[in-house]
């Protein structure tokens, strides 16, 4: 599957972890619609890992649900899904085992790819446990790619190797529509932190057809669930929110989205932010200018039309004024132009700066506009 623009949807680990059930996921997939995060985009309900048996059917040697969570079968949960207008989502793993010590599917690849179009499943997130040494690992996501084109259904697949054996250079060309580039998160202001930061560099390894991921969203969890931490604080959600918005990544919401409260529901379905990060060229973002500070960045991304998004961040532990000059986007002084901006939260005219901009960051936070080339 060619995604052109980043994905979007919920998936069950982050929140629920091992516990994951048919009256679960119904459930999330009614309050999806009704909470109106379908109609904002978030269209895929991934079921991950813990949905099957201990071990495979002896006599199909296919990976068969587990009963007592899905009394009804996969088929079911799938066809209850679809009903709600959302796509479904399964999970496997390229080793002989997943990460939670399940089936994977190792030398299975086409059975399985199968088996998940039965389902009538759209989405494959597949992960890298208990892979054999002597096995390469390229080699197994090409195999599971290639199942996945021949099984007689459009399932996009979603590479987790965490970003090992330097997957940025070669995950396009096995057809992957997005590939995990970072260890997991957790829900801390730290991790979430750590992991934008590790794949600045890495931005322009992300377009369309295949677009860097950089792990599920922590937004929301209230460091309730399967990957509680230390928590963040609203403003620390709405940084992460926002950076994964400027990053151009797939948004994969982690929170309990049955429970979510109205900030955070509306951070994230805020349409400038999303505008952001659906944007059609999938541009990657830049630095307009880092901070003496290394955790201090003015990042833009040059948007459809000619429209430009900034992030002032401070990732600091202190308040602090960031700074940078429109040069950095190709607006020298003697072009007499500058920008008109939009508060990407609030939706608020900021009006209009020439030559440079100085915006009062605090402490883990940032501001986001959208801003439009003006004479000036």
């Amino acid at each position: 599957m060619f995604p052109k623009k980043p994905p979007m949807g919920f998936n069950t680990w982050n929140t629920f972890g091992e516990n994951i059930s048919d009256a679960m996921i119904r459930e999330t997939a009614d309050a999806m619609v009704e909470k109106g995060l379908l109609k904002a985009g978030y269209e895929y309900l991934v079921i991950d890992d813990c949905w099957s048996r201990r071990q495979r059917d002896p006599v199909t040697d296919k990976i068969v649900p587990d009963e007592k969570k899905f009394p009804h079968g996969m088929k079911a949960v799938s066809d209850y899904v679809h009903g709600k207008g959302l796509k479904f989502g399964m999970y496997s793993c390229a080793g002989v085992r997943t990460c939670a010590d399940y089936p994977g599917s190792f030398d299975h690849e086409f059975l399985d790819a199968e088996t998940f179009a039965e389902y009538g499943a759209d989405f494959l997130k597949y992960d890298y446990c208990y892979k054999p040494d002597y096995v390469n690992g390229v080699n197994l996501y090409r195999r599971i790619s290639m199942a996945l084109e021949n099984c007689g259904r459009d399932i996009l697949l979603s590479a987790c190797n965490w970003g090992c054996d330097d997957v940025h250079d070669w995950i396009r060309s096995t057809g992957a529509g997005m590939y995990r580039s970072t260890g997991d998160i957790n829900d801390s202001f730290v991790s979430f932190r750590d992991i934008f930061l590790s794949q600045i560099e890495n931005a322009k390894y992300s377009g369309p057809g295949c677009f860097n991921d950089i792990d599920m969203l922590t937004v929301g969890m209230r460091n309730r669930g399967n990957v509680a931490s230390t928590g963040c604080t609203d403003l620390e959600y709405r940084t992460e929110f926002a950076l994964w918005c400027m990053f151009g990544a797939p948004l994969m919401l982690g929170c309990d989205v049955r429970e979510i409260d109205g900030d955070m529901l509306q951070l994230v379905t805020n349409p400038y932010l999303l505008r952001i990060n659906q944007d059609e060229a999938c541009r990657p973002l830049f630095v307009a200018n880092k901070d003496w500070n290394s955790l201090r960045y003015v990042f833009a991304r040059v948007l459809t039309d000619g429209e430009i998004a900034l992030a002032f961040t401070n990732l600091t532990d202190d308040d602090a004024e960031l700074w940078f000059a429109l040069d950095a986007l190709g607006l020298p002084v003697s072009a007499k132009k500058g920008l008109r901006r939009t508060d990407a939260f609030t939706g608020e005219d900021a009006g209009v700066v020439k030559e440079d901009m100085r915006v009062s960051v605090k402490a883990h936070g940032c501001a986001v506009y959208l801003a439009k080339v003006v004479d000036a």
